[in-house]
């Protein structure tokens, strides 16, 4: 019969073997990311990378601040999640010729998109920016530069990163940019939160995103139907890649997938009190 301290010894091996499986197991479901622990109800907007934290299957993710929070500076990571919508938004760097193939996806389902641009995209592909113009998508302020604007204290420097893409993009469609924000690579602070409101703009984040901005990494379309699909989920901001070659070869698939699943398209002039 064993001693007391080889019974410990056991129990601690089969207690860590269950712990470790269970853990691979769900990184397995993630497609092999370890989830992190769900955050709190109501986080403070302080600032920082956005993030999320996905706890249940279909279910709206938590955020590194909460929607209630986010609200007070007009800032927004989910949609109406009382209804089966969508708000598809793409972060578009440059052109590298996927943005015509994603717009044809969408002209074919009707369903509207934002696109949050730089001064390289208006510059460098025009036509392409008034396209997206002239088909009734959002264009947003992705800034002029793609700068780290929660390094950026001054208001007054805040505001020519934002102005000076919004002149930009009135003198290449004749159109006003909308008030639309996405901070460049999801860094912000609650300082830039307030920024932006104080310039009359609403900041989105997103509630679903998966890696396909690496152009030299592609993931296969199963891949992003294993990360896109099981984690859509009411309301959900869904932030994509005009650069990804993989996002201009699905789309439309995607969105036909999506829909089966009972969801639609809105804009982001729909959102709750946008």
């Amino acid at each position: 019969m064993p001693s007391s301290n080889q019974r410990s010894i056991l129990i601690f091996s089969i207690l860590t073997t269950a712990v470790l499986a269970a853990a691979a197991a769900l990184a397995l479901w993630n497609g092999g990311e370890t989830l992190p622990a769900a955050a709190p109800a109501a986080v403070p907007a302080s600032g920082g990378d956005w993030g999320l934290s996905f706890s249940t299957e279909g279910q709206a993710p938590s955020g590194n601040a909460s929607p209630a929070e986010l609200k007070k500076y007009d800032a927004y990571y989910l949609g109406d999640t009382s209804q089966k919508v969508i708000y598809l938004t793409f972060d578009c760097g440059y052109e590298n010729g996927n943005t015509m193939q994603i717009l044809d996806a969408l002209k074919k389902h009707n369903a509207p998109a934002a696109f949050f641009v730089v001064g390289h995209m208006i510059e460098s592909a025009p036509d392409v920016v008034r396209r997206m113009a002239a088909e009734g998508h959002v264009v947003g302020n992705h800034t002029f530069h793609h700068p780290d604007m929660s390094s950026i204290s001054q208001q007054e420097a805040f505001r020519k990163e934002l102005d000076t893409l919004a002149d930009l993009y009135q003198q290449t469609t004749g159109k006003p940019l909308s008030h639309f924000y996405r901070p460049p690579q999801g860094k912000y602070s609650e300082e830039n939160l307030k920024q932006a409101q104080a310039l009359g703009y609403k900041t989105i984040f997103w509630s679903l995103a998966y890696v396909d901005w690496n152009t030299d990494k592609q993931p296969s379309p199963e891949q992003a139907y294993a990360k896109l699909l099981p984690r859509i989920h009411d309301g959900a901001i869904v932030l994509l890649h005009s650069t990804s070659r993989t996002n201009a070869e699905i789309l439309d698939e995607l969105l036909c997938k999506w829909e089966a699943m009972g969801y639609t398209f809105k804009s982001l002039n729909e959102l709750p009190a946008a």
